[in-house]
């Protein structure tokens, strides 16, 4: 009998370590008290923004019935975040992280502030939704990078998977959650009270982000053009790095389909379905992010976001050629799933191998990479739906998007052949130069 029951509570343990390597890690969030606050924040204030993203491309539909014009956000915010970008990453490896964050924070709030206002006019000002959509790309580029460098400081690194997991579920849940509610409040309540959801966002935001210990910087260069130079050196050296933006670059530009969403919503059913569009990839992410456990066994970090990409671009295709609402979600949910397994992945590439002086500078050129496709994706679609029209906008770029990732594949033999053991461990030895460098000699 005893030996039963002892037989059954190694198979439940068996059973648990099997689920266990499935399911998400949570040991980030319970054992760092600054990844808790910082997580939080986070989380707010990008379900808040969500609701802002997909209400500023509507009211600019609405308000030209023109998926060019929609398109043209995009355009507005690349040039100060290509500049911003460089900015931002060289300010996190200078001032202290924290409060470039809660900058960042204050100006978006501000921003949100003209944002209600506007649309409470009796005539709403169209230029003024895209001088908002560029600063509010500057203030992405003044907040992001520091707010990417600040992970390495309060996790372990071998707890870097799992808050990259942690990380984009919290990014997930939010673009679940604020497009579904934007589409029903932009359906049922006048559009200065969308934008006052995510205004009422930034008091739990910035409570959050001021119990945050200050994140001092690790002896960084000052900012200057030498730093930022010095910043990009370092990416070019490290040709699996810059095949992960060039990856993420080619299925954004040409796979990036939301500027369309306001128009084939229309299609779907009416501004109720709009909301359903932005949500539905979240819905694929959250899924493939909430059964993660199995990346921290792959170690070929490189091929994975290859395969991921090309089948975001598959999914990109179904979704455009989809006879119906309820296939157009499934097949959106496909993507965002592909879109989730190669960002983590791409996390761990970037925040286990780029030293801490540096991470600043590089999460800048980070996010110049994963934010510059989208923005001209959007562009991109708007001017092709004018000549191909809705469907054959998202088709053929989803074929591009297939075409381009097959093509980086072959032309990139070091990220195909990239090992995350190899990388980390060449990360640390070059810690430990540095270290031993800074030592007064005896």
């Amino acid at each position: 009998m005893a030996a039963r029951r002892g037989g059954a509570a190694r198979s439940r343990l068996v059973g648990a370590g099997r689920w266990r390597r499935w399911t998400l890690d949570l040991t980030p969030l319970r054992s760092s008290r600054d990844f808790r606050l910082v997580f939080a924040a986070a989380g707010v204030s990008s379900f808040g923004s969500f609701i802002t993203y997909v209400t500023v491309p509507f009211q600019v539909a609405v308000m030209t019935d023109s998926p060019l014009a929609v398109g043209l956000l995009g355009v507005c915010e690349l040039v100060p975040l290509l500049v911003m970008g460089f900015v931002g990453g060289a300010l996190a490896d200078y001032l202290d992280r924290r409060l470039l964050v809660l900058g960042g924070e204050v100006g978006r709030l501000a921003l949100c502030v003209v944002l209600v206002a506007n649309a409470a006019a009796d005539r709403p000002q169209l230029w003024l939704l895209y001088v908002v959509a560029g600063l509010t790309a500057t203030m992405d580029g003044i907040q992001r990078p520091a707010l990417e460098s600040i992970i390495p400081r309060v996790v372990a690194p071998e707890q870097i998977p799992a808050a990259g997991a942690l990380n984009s579920l919290r990014h997930q849940v939010a673009q679940l959650g604020g497009p579904a509610l934007a589409g029903v409040l932009i359906e049922f309540v006048d559009l200065h009270w969308v934008y006052a959801a995510d205004l009422a966002t930034f008091a739990a935001s910035l409570g959050c982000l001021a119990l945050v210990r200050a994140m001092p910087p690790a002896a960084g260069d000052r900012p200057s053009v030498r730093a930022v130079l010095t910043g990009l050196r370092y990416a070019r050296s490290r040709p699996e790095l810059m095949g992960t933006y060039l990856v993420d670059m080619n299925a954004m530009f040409f796979g990036m389909p939301q500027a369309l969403y306001p128009f084939l919503a229309q299609e779907f059913g009416g501004a109720s379905t709009l909301g359903l569009l932005y949500a539905a990839p979240a819905v694929g992410s959250l899924l493939a992010t909430a059964t993660s456990g199995w990346t921290g066994r792959v170690h070929r970090h490189g091929r994975m976001v290859l395969l991921a990409a090309g089948a975001w671009g598959v999914g990109v295709i179904g979704f455009g050629l989809a006879p119906n609402l309820w296939l157009a979600l499934l097949f959106l949910a496909f993507a965002g799933a592909a879109d989730m397994i190669s960002g983590l992945f791409r996390m761990v590439m970037w925040n286990q191998t780029i030293p801490d002086h540096l991470r600043g500078r590089l999460a800048g050129i980070e996010m110049i990479s994963y934010m510059t496709g989208p923005l001209l994706g959007h562009a991109r679609a708007g001017l092709a739906a004018n000549w191909l029209g809705l469907t054959g906008s998202v088709v053929s770029g989803g074929v591009l998007c297939v075409l381009g990732t097959a093509v980086l594949a072959a032309a990139l033999p070091a990220m195909r052949r990239y090992d995350g053991r190899e990388g980390l461990a060449r990360k640390q030895a070059e810690d430990a130069a540095r270290a031993a460098a800074a030592q007064p000699p005896p």
